[in-house]
């Protein structure tokens, strides 16, 4: 049994999976999907080789520039930041912004040792500077670490951003509560806040 007891270990590493859901999964595949398995199993292990951050915007890829970066359509006057490649899919599923992205892979968190390096700050400086720009969009989560984060980044090109290249610095709002996640907002109350988002920072 120690094989099943691994493979019911490894699925616990999903999140909201807990025993006994590993436990139906794995002996779900080992009874009934034995070619499902295998099949999930190769993909899961070329995935993990092979998926890295985009060199642009860090949003997760196969390739060096993932397919937004390097669409043509897409607006180069506007970059909205967002924790996670969980809020890009949920932003472009809600449909209604066709610019930029930057995701941070996180927020600041001095409690868990995650400070402005370890969510590429150097990294969004150049994503800047690269980009003509008339506006940032700070997508952070509306929770304590999210707008510690969007506050930060705000003041950051408030003091760098001057007469060479103004932006506009905004804050996604109506309609997102306090406290809740972008990932599971419904596409509609997103399209909604990114709509009604409100200026931190101009620059005339």
């Amino acid at each position: 049994m120690a094989l099943i007891d691994d493979l019911v270990s490894a699925l616990q590493t999903l999140p909201g999976v807990g025993p006994k859901s590993a436990q139906r999964m794995a002996l779900y595949l080992l009874q009934r999907d034995r070619d499902g398995g295998n099949h999930l199993g190769q993909v899961l292990q070329t995935a993990m080789a092979e998926v890295r951050q985009c060199e642009r915007c860090r949003n997760l890829t196969e390739t060096p520039v993932c397919r937004l970066c390097s669409d043509p359509r897409r607006e180069t006057t506007t970059l909205c930041i967002v924790e996670s490649p969980a809020d890009v899919l949920a932003l472009e599923q809600a449909g209604g912004f066709a610019g930029q992205y930057f995701v941070l892979h996180g927020h600041l968190s001095p409690i868990d040792g995650i400070g402005p390096s370890e969510l590429g700050m150097d990294a969004l400086r150049k994503r800047v500077s690269d980009l003509f720009l008339q506006e940032i969009i700070l997508a952070t989560n509306p929770t304590v670490e999210g707008e510690a984060t969007a506050h930060y980044i705000s003041a950051m090109f408030s003091e760098a951003v001057g007469g060479e290249q103004p932006v506009r610095i905004s804050r996604i709002a109506h309609g997102v509560p306090l406290g809740s996640e972008i990932e599971f907002t419904d596409g509609g109350t997103l399209s909604h806040a990114l709509q009604g988002r409100r200026v931190l920072h101009a620059v005339d």
